[in-house]
């Protein structure tokens, strides 16, 4: 099939490119820098220079290239996080996700391509009550952090737009906590170099249940989106959900860091905000099984616990 990627570049397109290509897929590569396309002309694609909140370039792309399929990935989330302000550093991510997806949905309905996948996020997504690990019909979080409205709103949108456009079979893919290769957890990575400067803690005793995505498996399922499995919303995660308190401090040992800090809530959300405290002490992590059942993936890094290995060894 034919397939047109946005975000080709970014920390899940660059494993997702050279994937397709495998899989015997003509793929049509869009990036946002002209610097970069000699990087996708290397991986087997076909290059384009593309901003996907330009609606006429992405009218334009999409009836030049005539897709079979087309894969959201693009993102804007390179940098220096705090996540004290979420909505302020994920604020091009937020139109890339609203705008952004809108554009492709509609000039993918006006030229027939009928199938579209599209990233989103799981991590702060699901309802902080009940038990620790939600599928894809348990109930979305209604009170977000303070300051992180914007983001799970525009989530929500994506989410919503791509599974009812009418004419459109539409795959919705929630990656949990990315690692690995051009992640920020990964050798040079942010959250590394902060976990060797112990300005990682443990908030609160670490309760929150967090899942993992290595971003090779990240990639592959958005393959197998693209090869079966019936519309609808899929996360993608892990086997292995398990409490910051547990690993966190893995993590450390993996990449010979000291052991992380524990700290109380109340200095935790005084130091990295509202969202940070949530995220350690109250989320919730996912189930993979109806990805495995209905798309046929299976994560090649079953558990964190290897990946976290490996990158103590890269």
């Amino acid at each position: 099939m034919k397939v047109l990627v946005t975000g080709a570049t970014g920390a899940v397109g660059s494993r997702l490119v050279p994937q397709l290509v495998e899989a015997g897929h003509t793929v049509v590569a869009a990036t946002t820098s002209e610097a970069k396309t000699a990087r996708l002309c290397e991986a087997g694609a076909e290059p384009i220079v593309l901003d996907v909140l330009d609606t006429a370039a992405v009218r334009d792309a999409v009836r030049r290239a005539r897709p079979d399929v087309i894969i959201h990935q693009a993102t804007a989330l390179a940098g220096n996080l705090k996540l004290r302000k979420v909505d302020r550093d994920f604020a091009v991510t937020n139109q890339l996700r609203t705008k952004g997806t809108q554009n492709l949905l509609t000039a993918a309905a006006e030229f027939g391509v009928r199938r579209f996948v599209a990233q989103s996020a799981m991590q702060v997504l699901y309802a902080r009550t009940g038990g620790p690990v939600k599928t894809e019909e348990d109930p979305l979080d209604t009170d977000p952090a303070p300051g992180s409205e914007q983001t799970l709103a525009a989530i929500r949108f994506l989410e919503r737009a791509v599974t009812s456009t009418p004419g459109i079979d539409g795959i919705v893919l929630r990656y949990g906590g990315f690692y690995g290769p051009g992640t920020s957890i990964a050798p040079g990575g942010e959250q590394l170099e902060l976990l060797h400067k112990r300005r990682f803690p443990v908030v609160g005793g670490g309760g929150g249940v967090w899942s993992f995505t290595h971003i090779e498996d990240a990639a592959g399922a958005a393959v197998a989106a693209v090869e079966g499995g019936a519309p609808g919303i899929y996360n993608i995660v892990d086997d292995e959900p398990a409490p910051l308190a547990e690993w966190l401090p893995a993590l450390a040992a993996a990449v010979g860091a000291n052991k992380p800090m524990s700290v109380p809530r109340w200095l935790g959300r005084l130091l990295a905000g509202e969202f940070i405290a949530r995220a350690s002490t109250e989320i919730r992590g996912a189930s993979n099984a109806k990805a495995k059942k209905e798309l046929g993936w299976t994560p090649r890094y079953a558990s964190w616990r290897r990946g976290f290995a490996e990158l103590g060894r890269s």
